[in-house]
This record gives C-alpha cells, sequence and structure tokens, in this order.
C-alpha cells in the first residue's frame, strides 16, 4: 500500500507539473478561497471559540438592573451591589468594578490619564487572576476611609516604571492624592475590557445613591448552582427592594446573563458569522473553479484513463489517483492561503482602533489556524475534487476508446454550467451584502449632526484630587482655561463640558415636568448637560426659540436650561417649552429648572446609537463639574494646527492637568463608526473576489466550450454563419449562465441582508439600489468574460476545424 501510495503522489506530482497552467490556476482559486477563510476563521476562534481568559469562566456570570416597564437595562448602583453581595446565597462571590478616569502625576514623568476601574477587593480573586508581583485587594483596603492603595496593570509598569520590581510600597500621586502600590497585574490583564490600573471602590462611592446604576456586577456560581436558581434569587430580592426603595427602586429588578454574552454582544457574533459565511462563499466559489478545471481536464484524459482501465485498473484505483492530485492541489494551496492568512488579519488589526479592542480578544494565525487552513485546503481539494474524479471514472471503456481525444463533446456540459451559475449566485450574494454595508456607512457619513464638523478641535483634560475638591473650583479652574485658550490666535470660541458631540458625555436623568406629573418607575429619561457660554457659539447650533444662556447665568447656579428639540417634543405638551419648568431626579439636584431657549438638535452619542437624538437639557456648567472635562474649540483654518498652543494654555494654567484623546472633530466623527467602514471593506473584499473567482469560472467554461465545438463551430461558419451568429451564441451562453446565477443569488441575497437588518442604518435590507445595481454589475462583468472566448470562436478556421480529427 505504501508503495502504491507513493507511485500515485509521483504520477501526480509529473501530471500537474505538464499541467502547470491549470496547476497554478487550480492552486491560487484555492489558495484564495482558503486564505480568505482562515482569515475569518482566525477572528471568529479568537472571539466566539477560545475560552475567556477566567478560571472556569462558565461559572461566571453578569448582573444587572432592568426595568421591565419600559425593556431597559443599566448596570447596578453601589448600595444594591452591597445588597446583593450580602444577601444572595447562590454565589461563592459578588463582585463589582466601575470605571474611571484615574491620571497618574509624579516625577517620572508627564501627568498621564488612563482608564482604570474601582474594582471590590474580591474582583481579581474571583477571575482567579493574580498579580505576577506584591499582592491583591485585601477586605481592609475596600472600606471607607482606607489607606489608598493600587493595583498597576502591566503596561504602565514597563513603560512609565521601566519594570521596576522595587515600585511595589512605593507611593505615587493617583487623581492627585498618594497612593501605595501594592501589586502589578499580569501582561494583557485589563479586565474588564480596556483598564490600566485599578483601586478599590468603597472609598470612592460612599455617597453613591441606588440611581446611580454605574457599577458592573459580577458573579462566581456555587459548586452545584445554577444560573436559573440564581436568577430566581436575585427575582426576589429585587422584589424586596423595589419595595423597599419605591423613590429609586420601583419596577427596578435584577437579571442575569453569562460573561461570554455579557462581552461578546448578539451583534459581534452576527458580524462574525456572516463574515465567516462570506469567506466559505469565496471558498466554495473557488472550489467550483478547481473541479470546473478538473472536469475539464478529466474529460481531456478519459481517453488516457480508458487505457489505464484497458489495462487492468479498476475503478477505484482510478479515482484515487485522481483524488491524490486533488490533495496534492490542497496542500499547494495551504501555504498560500496561510500567507493571505497573516496579511489578511494584520489589515482587520489595523482597521480596528487600538483602544476599541478588549483584551480577552485576541486573533493570530497561530497552531490552530494552520492546522485548519491545512485541513480546510486538503478537505475541500477532495470534496470537490471527488466529483471530477467519478465523472472521469465512469463510462464504457469502448466509448471513451471511440470518442479518442474529442472528449465529451458538451454532453455533459451542464454539470459545469451548473457550477458556474453557483458561482455567479454566490457572489451576488456577497456583492449585495457588501454594497448595503457601503450603502449605511455612506448614510453615517452624510448624516446631519446639527453642527459642522471641519473647523472643530477637541480634547479632554482632567482636574483630579484635593486642590479641585472646594465648592466650584473645577469651574473656576475651567473658566481660567477657557479664557487662555479663547484669546489664541485662530479661535474663534470654545467651551467646556463632559460633553463632547458624538463622544457622549453629560449623564442621564428622570424627569418631571411642573403640572405633569408621572407614575414612579415610568418617569421619561433625557441627557443632563453642564455647558460654559460659548456652546452654541462653538458648535454654531441655532436657538429654534427663546434666548441662549447669557454669561452670568452659564458660570453660576441659576436653575435655567436649555433644551433640544426632542426633548420639547416629547416632555412638554404641544412643543410649548418656554417658560415651563421640570426637575431632573437622579443628580442629587432639587432644583427646578426653568427653561429659557430651545435648541437645534445635536448628535449626542454614536451615529448609529438610537439614544443619539434623545431629549437633553443644557444647564449652567456649575451643576456638573466632572473631573472629566471636554474641552471644544472653533478654529479659522487647520483645527489639529491649533493643539501645541492649547496645551501650552493648559500647562499655564496647572501643569499638572493631564491632557488626553486630543482629536479633530472629523477624527470623533469617524471613530463613531469605524465598525461600518471596516464591515464595507470586509465585505467588499469578500465580493470582490468572489465575482474576480466567477468571471474567471464563465471564462473558463466558455473557453472549454469553444475548444470542444471546434468541429461544430466550423460547420456553422462553413454553411454562412457569420461572426456575429457565433458571437451572439457564445455570449448569450455566457449571459444565460449568469442570468441563471443572478435569479438564485438575489434569493441568497435578501436572506442575508434580512439576517444583517439589525446592523443597517437608514438603508433596507431589499435596498433595490443595491440588488439592482450589484445584478447588472455581474451581467456586465459576465458580458465581458464571454467576448474574449467569443472573439476566440470567431476566428475558427472551417477548413482546420473540419479536417481536425
Amino acid at each position: 500500500m505504501l508503495s502504491t501510495f507513493v507511485s500515485d503522489i509521483r504520477f501526480g506530482l509529473r501530471t500537474l507539473w505538464k499541467n502547470r497552467g491549470i496547476t497554478v490556476l487550480a492552486v491560487l482559486c484555492l489558495g484564495i478561497g482558503v486564505g480568505l477563510n482562515a482569515t475569518m476563521f482566525s477572528v471568529v476562534d479568537g472571539v466566539l471559540i477560545q475560552s475567556l481568559p477566567f478560571q472556569d469562566p462558565d461559572r461566571i456570570i453578569e448582573i444587572r438592573e432592568a426595568r421591565p416597564t419600559t425593556g431597559s437595562f443599566s448596570g447596578v448602583s453601589y448600595p444594591a451591589f452591597v445588597d446583593l453581595r450580602d444577601a444572595a446565597q447562590s454565589f461563592d462571590a459578588v463582585a463589582a468594578t466601575q470605571n474611571r478616569s484615574l491620571t497618574i502625576s509624579d516625577g517620572s514623568g508627564e501627568p498621564e490619564r488612563y482608564l482604570g476601574g474601582a474594582v471590590s477587593w474580591n474582583l481579581h480573586q474571583m477571575l482567579g487572576t493574580h498579580p505576577i508581583l506584591g499582592r491583591a485587594f485585601q477586605p481592609a483596603d475596600d472600606v471607607p476611609g482606607a489607606a489608598p492603595v493600587v493595583m498597576l496593570g502591566h503596561a504602565i509598569w514597563t513603560r512609565r516604571y521601566n519594570a521596576d520590581p522595587g515600585i511595589i510600597n512605593r507611593r505615587i500621586l493617583i487623581n492627585a492624592r498618594p497612593h501605595t502600590v501594592i501589586g502589578v497585574m499580569p501582561e494583557n490583564f485589563a479586565f474588564p475590557e480596556i483598564q490600566k490600573l485599578w483601586v478599590p471602590i468603597a472609598p470612592l462611592t460612599t455617597a453613591d445613591t441606588r440611581t446611580g446604576r454605574g457599577q458592573e456586577v459580577f458573579a462566581r456560581l456555587k459548586p452545584g448552582a445554577t444560573a436559573e436558581q440564581a436568577a430566581g434569587e436575585l427575582q426576589s430580592i429585587g422584589t424586596r427592594l423595589s419595595a423597599m426603595y419605591p423613590d429609586t427602586s420601583l419596577n427596578w429588578t435584577f437579571r442575569t446573563r453569562s460573561i461570554r454574552e455579557a462581552f461578546i454582544p448578539d451583534e459581534i457574533t452576527l458580524v462574525l458569522l456572516l463574515m465567516m459565511g462570506g469567506a466559505t462563499l469565496v471558498l466554495v466559489i473557488a472550489c467550483s473553479n478547481v473541479a470546473n478545471l478538473l472536469i475539464a481536464r478529466a474529460t481531456v484524459r478519459r481517453r488516457e484513463i480508458a487505457i489505464r482501465a484497458s489495462l487492468g485498473a479498476g475503478k477505484g484505483r482510478i479515482i484515487r489517483q485522481l483524488l491524490t492530485e486533488s490533495a496534492l492541489l490542497g496542500l499547494f494551496a495551504a501555504p498560500l492561503g496561510l500567507v493571505i492568512a497573516q496579511i489578511g488579519t494584520a489589515l482587520l488589526r489595523a482597521g480596528i482602533p487600538p483602544d476599541d479592542v478588549p483584551y480577552y480578544v485576541q486573533w493570530r494565525v497561530d497552531a490552530r489556524t494552520t492546522l485548519y487552513t491545512i485541513g480546510v485546503a486538503l478537505l475541500t481539494a477532495i470534496i470537490f475534487g471527488l466529483m471530477p474524479a467519478l465523472h472521469a471514472a465512469r463510462g464504457t471503456l469502448h466509448a471513451s476508446l471511440k470518442e479518442g481525444g474529442r472528449g465529451s463533446s458538451g454532453r455533459r456540459s451542464w454539470l459545469r454550467n451548473a457550477l458556474v451559475s453557483a458561482e455567479v449566485a454566490m457572489a451576488l450574494t456577497a456583492l449585495v451584502g457588501a454594497m448595503l454595508f457601503v450603502r449605511t456607512f455612506v448614510n453615517l457619513n452624510k448624516a446631519d449632526l446639527g453642527f459642522d464638523v471641519a473647523p472643530l478641535m477637541t480634547m479632554r483634560y482632567y482636574l483630579p484630587g484635593e486642590p479641585y475638591e472646594g465648592p466650584d473650583t473645577k469651574a473656576r479652574r475651567v473658566r481660567d482655561i477657557l479664557d487662555r485658550v479663547e484669546r489664541l490666535p485662530g479661535v474663534q470660541a470654545a467651551y467646556s463640558s463632559n460633553f463632547i458631540p458624538l463622544d457622549g458625555g453629560g449623564s442621564d436623568g428622570f424627569i418631571t415636568v411642573e403640572g405633569h406629573p408621572a407614575d414612579a418607575g415610568r418617569r421619561p429619561e433625557a441627557a443632563f448637560v453642564g455647558i460654559t457660554p460659548h456652546f452654541l457659539a462653538t458648535l454654531d447650533a441655532r436657538v429654534t426659540q427663546g434666548r441662549a444662556l447669557t454669561e452670568t447665568e452659564s458660570w453660576s447656579r441659576m436653575p435655567v436650561a436649555l433644551v433640544n428639540q426632542a426633548m420639547a417634543r416629547e416632555m412638554f405638551p404641544g412643543g410649548q417649552a418656554l417658560g415651563r419648568r421640570f426637575q431632573i431626579d437622579g443628580n442629587d439636584i432639587a432644583d427646578w429648572f426653568t427653561v429659557v431657549g430651545v435648541v437645534s438638535d445635536i448628535q449626542h452619542q454614536d451615529l448609529d446609537d438610537d439614544d443619539a437624538h434623545q431629549p437633553a437639557a443644557y444647564v449652567p456648567y456649575p451643576y456638573q463639574q466632572f473631573v472629566s472635562t471636554g474641552l471644544v474649540i472653533r478654529v479659522a483654518g487647520n483645527p489639529a494646527a491649533i493643539t501645541p498652543s492649547v496645551r501650552d494654555a493648559i500647562r499655564a494654567a496647572d501643569a499638572n492637568i493631564p491632557i488626553a484623546f486630543t482629536r479633530t472633530m472629523d477624527d470623533v466623527r469617524r471613530l463613531t463608526f469605524w465598525q461600518y467602514q471596516l464591515f464595507g471593506s470586509v465585505f467588499s473584499s469578500i465580493g470582490l473576489l468572489g465575482l474576480l473567482l466567477a468571471s474567471v469560472g464563465v471564462y473558463g467554461v466558455l473557453s472549454y466550450t469553444v475548444t470542444q465545438r471546434r468541429q461544430e463551430i466550423g460547420v456553422m461558419m462553413a454553411l454562412g454563419a457569420g461572426g456575429r451568429d457565433v458571437m451572439r451564441l457564445i455570449v448569450g451562453q455566457g449571459l444565460k449562465l449568469a442570468g441563471a446565477g443572478v435569479i438564485i443569488g438575489l434569493a441568497g441575497a435578501a436572506a442575508a441582508g434580512k439576517a444583517a437588518q439589525s446592523l443597517l442604518v437608514g438603508v433596507s435590507p431589499f435596498d433595490p439600489i443595491s440588488f439592482t445595481g450589484v445584478s447588472l454589475f455581474l451581467m456586465l462583468v459576465a458580458l465581458a468574460a464571454s467576448v474574449l472566448p467569443a472573439r476566440r470562436a470567431m476566428r475558427v478556421d472551417p477548413i482546420i476545424a473540419l479536417r481536425a480529427d
């Protein structure tokens, strides 16, 4: 058997070398299909298949507060977390984390802001992740009034402190307050997503109320406890808390989901599966091309195979030889596929902002992807080589020898034609999907934001620690900074606020309109934003009714407000908001605000966010003095050029203020929908590769048809048919194949569009422009692919064709 196997390989290599043109084309087709498939597999494997980097992740769940009356979900308030931690019996541990802007300002370099986490003392132990240096938090660290301590992420330790092991027990300034470094976490740990350092949560949340639902809460199930049992227990606790605290918790309860569901949303899973499906379509198209090539080659080799059969070779032996040749094609295609996968994963990684990739998501061309690539290349080559092998091995010996070198003269061309039509159908499905995402990207790019992004520069600066803890100390520093910035050459206007359009900020609260009380638990919500005087001038936003806030009002705690058109329309009868009063709950503010103006809607969140045009109230800055302060500047000229001057102005106000996220507003806008640019690029690449391979398939089948029908074409021309008649015959066949594929592909495209509906913005899943445009484009490509074989057919010499064979 070994000798026979070696003989088959040697003969297969000689045969492939003899037919180098077909071999190279087949390997290229397979390599492209396998490489694209391997690229998508590496991403799917890294995100959906590989286990999360926690101890027994299947036993960790996330707990959220839910409001069934509105269908909304949120994090958990700190008091509710304490209640859960003390009352729940289904868990070994209940832990909390909250995102915090943490600044380091010490002698080790410039002040820097990092995204950190305020965490309960047991979070890292619950995850099963331990420091590589020093110790973890202890219960004594996580109580009000405890001595401030901090755990550093590996990146800060290596970059800012040069991996100095002596960092343990060193005191550094976190938010301008001395903290003792007690530990360093392992490399690539950044729980929950991209956090760089951690402090205990209790000392920072003593004033939190039940309306401040800002904590992410995770719990580890006890051995023997089930998620269903835990959900039932949490439901009972939620019902009890709702009755105990009706003002803040009425109609609120708790919901659970696995940590994988929390970290990998359904939308991400859907996108990855769609990408994998598209890549699989390209692989099938590539394999169909290879099958067509092998069928054509097997038809030409029928005389050779018949002679081998006459010498005693059985059908099984012949099929095995042909499958060996197919397997060799797969082995040759695998290295090309791995190279394409390396390039593809690198391009995908480059297309994602680095701060948007959670630390637990890692994709690379590793051993698993390599094995997958080799396996897919071999398997697809063998499967799609089986059909040509069976095709070549069947038939009678007498008929094969009688046919000689002429082949089957198109008698079995239906199989090749069906494969080409299937290729066109799959290419259309992929291209329509790409077109839907491209149109979504175009729609987002053209969306009306309520302001012009071109002249705007944005950044954030941070005012932490004791110097900014007194009454209105932040407001005074902000006013000082704005005065300095607005005096800079080229600056037309500037404002500061925790809120930057498209980047979020501010806070949310329940609205009570005077004279129109709502039931507790059913009050409407609105964004609540503190602004400085030149907010409207900076964004060039319009006052549609009333007036803007005055300079005096903007720097005081006068209870006046601007509301956007969405809030005026949704919360005030008849949209008549001027002079009306409202109160915002959930922000520890008891004032009743009087509406003095209505302004045009400004985009608050990501462009694809359902709350992007949510109701919003804009109030004087002292009502919202945050550590994290946004700065937006209107510039005459290039906004990026003003950055060094603005940094100098802020440093002149306070050299210890860290500055981060320096971007033009145009960059901020593009970052809000980078996903759609990536989706469009990926699906366009998939669709165009599918189109290229389908075009090769149409061209190959028609070229083979011309070769097989040379005598028929010769007879036609000898009987008076002209070149146009021959052109019409060949091109017509190509268009029929493409037309059949388009009809079938439209059904597949409709199904794909329906599946992707939740990801589309401003475009129907059955968008007529996408469906019609791609169909016409495919027909034009098929026409182009048909012309070359048709022109070759027109040059057939009738005398030579009739004399042949």
